[in-house]
């Protein structure tokens, strides 16, 4: 019996899906809290940090949404690069509690000063994404929608460098470019 217990096992991991890789071109068909339609494919045209996260795990990636916001205040630079939250609402996806949940993401809307979309049915949680549904999940895509680096959970200091980093990457390959640059800091 054993001999048939190892092979089933292996079969099983070998078909376990992984998350999504750095150098796919996902796409995703998401909400606005308002329920219109949107795509990610149209975030495309600038460098894309994506945060996918449920009601329990935004504060696990706090750290690394507050040096986004410092570094692109203070070398205004917060109109060169796209932030997209999305809201994992999955699980209040039925009447009455999709209300609320809409209602309260239109609330941090108010408050973080962005669009959140919502994934109402998991779509980011299955394939080709394979995100975590309990954990804050972060990705940065390149202008044309490339992944170029995903994490769930909290991100170590090194990954948040290394964000920082890809993010300082691709817009100064945009600017060698030719795209207009973002404008200095004043007395820099």
């Amino acid at each position: 019996m054993r001999w048939l217990v190892i092979p089933m096992a292996c079969a099983l991991l070998a078909t376990t899906a992984s998350a999504v890789e750095p150098g796919d071109r996902p796409d995703a068909r998401l909400a606005t809290s308002s329920g219109e339609a949107v795509r990610l494919s149209g975030q495309r045209g600038k460098p894309v940090v994506l945060f996918y996260e449920d009601r329990d795990t935004t504060e696990q990636n706090a750290p690394l949404k507050k040096a986004l916001f410092a570094l692109g205040e203070a070398r205004h630079l917060l109109d060169a690069v796209k932030v997209v939250a999305v809201a994992n609402l999955e699980a209040w996806s039925w009447w009455p509690a999709r209300g609320f949940a809409l209602a309260a993401v239109r609330d941090e809307e108010a408050k973080a000063g962005i669009p959140v979309y919502v994934d109402l049915e998991g779509t980011l949680s299955r394939p080709p994404w394979n995100l975590p549904k309990k954990a804050s999940s972060v990705l940065v895509l390149d202008e044309t929608g490339k992944v170029l680096f995903v994490a769930s959970g909290p991100l170590t200091g090194a990954e948040r460098a290394r964000v920082l980093a890809l993010l300082e990457s691709l817009l100064s390959r945009s600017d060698a470019h030719g795209r207009a640059a973002p404008k200095a800091a004043p007395g820099g």
